[in-house]
C-alpha cells in the first residue's frame, strides 16, 4: 500500500511539474535571415588588376557615401578585372555598392578614402547615382558592377 501511495505522489508530482517545464523551455528563436551579395566587377580601364593592384569593393547601407562621410559595412579585394565578389551574412536591404582601383597598389581599403588618381566606380542605373541592390530576407543576388578610367579619385 505505501508501495502505491509513493507511486501515485510521484506521479502526480511529475505531472504537477510538467506545465512548468513546458513553460521555461521557450522555442529557439530562429535568427533573422542574411542576405547574399555577388557582384561581378567589369573593370575595363587601362590598369593592370592583380595581387598587387587590386580593386576595393565596398558596400554602404545609405547613398551619403557619395559625400564621403559614410562608413562602409563591408568591403572585400578582387585581383582581377572580372572577378566575382560575394559578401554573406548581410542584414540590411538595400545595399549600395562602389569600388576602387589603385594603380600605384598602395591602397589598403581601409585607411581612408582611395587615393588620388584611383579610378572609381559606383552599381548605377543613372550615371553618378548610386542604385539601391534591394536583397530578400535569405535570398542571393547578383549585379554587375562595371567601371573604367573616366572617373577617379580628385
Amino acid at each position: 500500500m505505501i508501495k502505491k501511495l509513493c507511486c501515485l505522489t510521484a506521479g502526480l508530482a511529475i505531472l504537477t511539474l510538467m506545465p512548468l517545464a513546458a513553460q521555461q523551455s521557450k522555442p529557439e528563436e530562429k535568427a533573422p535571415a542574411t542576405r547574399t551579395l555577388k557582384i561581378k566587377l567589369n573593370y575595363t580601364g587601362a590598369g593592370t588588376v592583380d595581387a598587387k593592384h587590386r580593386i576595393a569593393v565596398f558596400l554602404f547601407d545609405t547613398p551619403d557615401f557619395m559625400a564621403g562621410n559614410v562608413m562602409f559595412i563591408a568591403k572585400d579585394v578582387a585581383s582581377a578585372k572580372d572577378a566575382v565578389v560575394t559578401f554573406s551574412g548581410l542584414t540590411t536591404s538595400p545595399i549600395y555598392a562602389a569600388a576602387a582601383f589603385d594603380p600605384a597598389g598602395d591602397y589598403d581599403g581601409e585607411s581612408g578614402p582611395p587615393p588620388q588618381g584611383s579610378s572609381v566606380g559606383i552599381f548605377s542605373k543613372t550615371p553618378g547615382v548610386p542604385a539601391p541592390i534591394d536583397i530578400e530576407p535569405g535570398k542571393t543576388v547578383q549585379v554587375e558592377l562595371a567601371f573604367d578610367d573616366t572617373i577617379k579619385m580628385p
